[in-house]
């Protein structure tokens, strides 16, 4: 049974966890075992025969501040932030790619052919949701190599895929936007039309979650 109630363990997390920002279940987790890590150098201390204040106040010490600490941790929040982020645009892009068209499948369209422009934007899509999975990707390469190695490179490549990526969903968001704003203007049944409609919900609510992850990631390299 330890004999310390653990005042200054809990102290040096709350000042290193006023510095962190990132992905909240990440973070607990890193304090989770930075909390960890403390109590057991306390307790060796005590065990070598040191009071139990002297001992916790020896482990707080040789832990380091937490001007220190934050940013080690801060470089794991942005990476953890940065996977995050690409599974979630991956998963979007890979979606849209494959079941974009499947939403028409089946209209009762009674027009002509589209205008050339709207032709355009509809194909353009795939080209900007086939950058944002390739940058997806690299997104998860680098968070995978910035958990495994301290390389001081990673996190600024890290930084780069990860504006890039915000970058490219953001102008995929603006031409979905303005194909469907457009296509509705052309056929105005698909607003009835149900396969529109359920990729409609679907739609809106991974452009949350990419919001979100976004945010996120932003707040962690800020």
């Amino acid at each position: 049974m330890r004999g310390y109630d653990g005042v200054l363990v809990e102290e040096r997390l709350r000042e290193l966890a006023g510095r962190l920002r990132g992905p909240a279940r990440l973070k607990t987790d890193l304090l989770t075992e930075a909390r960890h890590a403390l109590l057991d150098a306390a307790e060796a201390y005590r065990a070598d025969g040191l009071p139990a204040a002297e001992a916790e106040r020896r482990a707080v010490a040789e832990f380091g501040s937490s001007a220190q600490l934050a940013p080690g941790y801060q470089a794991e929040l942005a990476a953890g932030a940065l996977r995050g982020l690409a599974v979630r645009a991956l998963a979007v892009a890979v979606a849209l790619m494959v079941g974009g068209d499947l939403t028409w499948r089946g209209a009762h369209w009674r027009g002509g052919p589209p205008p050339e422009g709207y032709q355009l934007l509809s194909a353009s899509l795939n080209g900007i949701w086939g950058t944002v999975a390739g940058l997806a990707l690299a997104g998860l390469l680098l968070g995978f190599l910035a958990a495994r190695y301290g390389s001081a490179r990673l996190p600024r490549l890290g930084r780069v895929v990860g504006f890039g990526l915000t970058g490219a969903l953001g102008v995929g968001a603006l031409a979905g936007g303005a194909l469907l704003a457009w296509s509705i203007g052309l056929w105005q049944a698909a607003l009835t039309w149900p396969p529109m409609m359920v990729g409609a919900v679907l739609a809106s609510a991974a452009w949350f979650a990419l919001a979100r992850a976004a945010r996120s990631w932003l707040l962690a390299i800020r």
